[in-house]
Parts: C-alpha cells; sequence; structure tokens
C-alpha cells in the first residue's frame, strides 16, 4: 500500500470510525472532532512521515521461497493520506499555530520514518492505560498460560527494578509483607490464579495512582497544552515489565511463527485480490472497487476488516486445494 496512502493499524482506526462505519451515511461513526481527536494517535501523515529507505521488499537471504523483509517492511506509525480531510476536519476549531505544532515530527535520519512528536489529553490517557495493561494484564496472562517461569521473572525484574513498589506494599499491606518482600511477592504472582489477581490489581492501583498532568509548552488549546504521563520510577518498573513479555513471549519463536504466517497470509490474500478483483472480491467489494476507480485501499479494508478466522477460510479457499466450497459465504 506504500504507493496508495499507505497503511497502519491507528491510521485503520481512525477510517473506520470515521469513514466505513455505517452509523452515518457519510461520516462513520459520526463521532465528535474530540472522540476522533483522541483516535488521531499519530498526527503525521504517511507521505510526510514515510523513510525513503523505507521501501517493502523482499528478504535477500532465501532462495527457495519468496518472503518479506519484516524489518524494512514495517509501516512508519501515521494516519493514511486518504484521511486528510477527516484530519482537517478534526483539527479546524484550532489555531494556525497549534496545527502546524500539532503535526511536528521527528527523526527520519538517514531515510528512516519520521515519528510524531504530539498527541490530544485524551490520547495521552489511553496511551497510559494501554501501556498500564500492557505491562501488568499481559503479564498475568503469560503467568496463568505458563508461558514464562518464576526464575526468568526474577532475572529480567530483580529486586532493584521494583523496590519503590515493594515499599509500598509493606507501607499499605504491613501485616502480610514483612521481611524479603520481594520473594513474598513473586511467589504470590506465581501461585494460585486468585492470589495472583490480587497482586496484579495491587500493580494496576500502584501505576494508576502515580499517573499525573504535564503541560506541553507552545499550544493554546487546552486539549493539546496538557497530557498525562506516567514517570520516575514507576515509568521504569512498567517499562521493565514490559520488556519482559515482550523479551520472552512476544519475541519468542513460537509467537513469532504465528506471527510470521499471519503475514504472509494477509499479503497473499491481498496480492489474489489485487490481481483479478472482478473475479476473487465479493460483488458488493468489487462494485465499490470500481465506483472509487479501482483503487487499491477498497481491497486493503475489506482485508482489513476481517476476523482473523475468516481471513483463515479465505486464504484455504484460495490456496488450499482441499478447502473450499461454492457455497461458501464470501
Amino acid at each position: 500500500m506504500k504507493g496508495a496512502g499507505g497503511f497502519e493499524a491507528n491510521g485503520q482506526s481512525l477510517r473506520t470510525l470515521a469513514r466505513l462505519e455505517k452509523f452515518s451515511q457519510s461520516a462513520g461513526s459520526n463521532l465528535t472532532r474530540r472522540t476522533l481527536l483522541g483516535i488521531l494517535k499519530y498526527p503525521i501523515s504517511f507521505t510526510n512521515a514515510c523513510g525513503s529507505e523505507m521501501s517493502p521488499r523482499l528478504a535477500q537471504n532465501t532462495t527457495a521461497i519468496s518472503i518479506l523483509d519484516r524489518q524494512i517492511c514495517k509501516p512508519p506509525k501515521c494516519y493514511h493520506d486518504s484521511e486528510q480531510s477527516i484530519v482537517d476536519w478534526i483539527l479546524a476549531p484550532l489555531c494556525d499555530e497549534d496545527r502546524v505544532l500539532f503535526s511536528e515530527a521527528t527523526g527520519g535520519n538517514n531515510g528512516k520514518h519520521k515519528k510524531a512528536v504530539h498527541k490530544s489529553l485524551d490520547c495521552s490517557i489511553m496511551d497510559v492505560a494501554d501501556d498500564i495493561a500492557y505491562g501488568v494484564h499481559d503479564l498475568e496472562d503469560v503467568i496463568a498460560l505458563n508461558l514464562v517461569s518464576e526464575s526468568r521473572f526474577r532475572e529480567l525484574v530483580p529486586e532493584e527494578a521494583c523496590s519503590h513498589f515493594l515499599g509500598a506494599l509493606k507501607s499499605k499491606y504491613p501485616e502480610e509483607f514483612s521481611n524479603n518482600i520481594y520473594d513474598q511477592f513473586i511467589t504470590k504472582l506465581f501461585r494460585d490464579s486468585g492470589t495472583r489477581k490480587r497482586q496484579i490489581g495491587r500493580l494496576v492501583h500502584y501505576f494508576m495512582t502515580a499517573v499525573e498532568p504535564v503541560e506541553i509548552s507552545g499550544f493554546k488549546e487546552p486539549l493539546l497544552k496538557y497530557r498525562v504521563a506516567l514517570k520516575g520510577e514507576r515509568k521504569e518498573f512498567l517499562d521493565r515489565l514490559q520488556n519482559f513479555v515482550v523479551t520472552d513471549v512476544i519475541r519468542s519463536p513460537g509467537v513469532q511463527h504465528l506471527e510470521f504466517k499471519g503475514q504472509q497470509m494477509v499479503v497473499s490474500v491481498f496480492e489474489a485480490f489485487k490481481a483479478d478483483p472482478v473475479s476473487f472480491l465479493p460483488s458488493v467489494t468489487y462494485g465499490k472497487f470500481e465506483e472509487e476507480g479501482r483503487n487499491e485501499r477498497v481491497i486493503c479494508d475489506h482485508i482489513a476488516g476481517m476476523t482473523d478466522g475468516f481471513l483463515l477460510r479465505t486464504y484455504e479457499r484460495l490456496f488450499s486445494p482441499r478447502m473450499g466450497s461454492i457455497f461458501d459465504r464470501l
């Protein structure tokens, strides 16, 4: 999609809510400017963010199969070029100085992608909540599923990394935590589900109560001038928890195999639809494809709206000889 305005998951969320949903005739879910401003996580367009050297290409170290170079194919964090009119509408009440500053980007050296600098107050709240959920509730899930070990957790999240939290536990629960607070906390975290949930709840409370407002100079609009953030030792501790999940789960071969397979399915289905849209696209989608001047964005929207199960069935119907029936719903 690089030549057709790009694709990025957060950018697709904005497009879905503001344009594709059927709640209204022509305004998607018909949400307010403030709501969409909170959805606009990266206020920089694909064209402005995309690095010159980050063009999708096949991996160079294979001979018998063709696979994407996953690192070079990563899209910039942005909104799609096709949503420029929506972004213009969202930002219309702002003064010129705020609009320019809000769209500021950094990086882009050596042909790499640029990164948006600013976000709105509501988006910053969502970001902090997402970070806490990612660092704490994902941790709960991987422990419950036995995807990580207690010894590995101790190795990557040592006592000194969570000393402030341990102090808070001792202060608030003196009868439960006395000596060896770190050992007691880890033991409870890796015990039964009820005991673990109590520790997870305490972690969430510890982080949420430390979120504080931050003022950004240069903006006149309060929704841009103020944000929230997690700072200091609590932010460092949360980063440790997130890095633990990334290192031992997200980047593990078991997860990477599934991510690779999903990527290959998405690319294969997209290229099949693009190669012969009249034969492969559902009739309603093909009608929209023709109506919009054979715009590849229509194909992209169709695939982006698929559930995992529907994508799998579509892939198998197109590429697996034994799968698929004329009676399948498209």
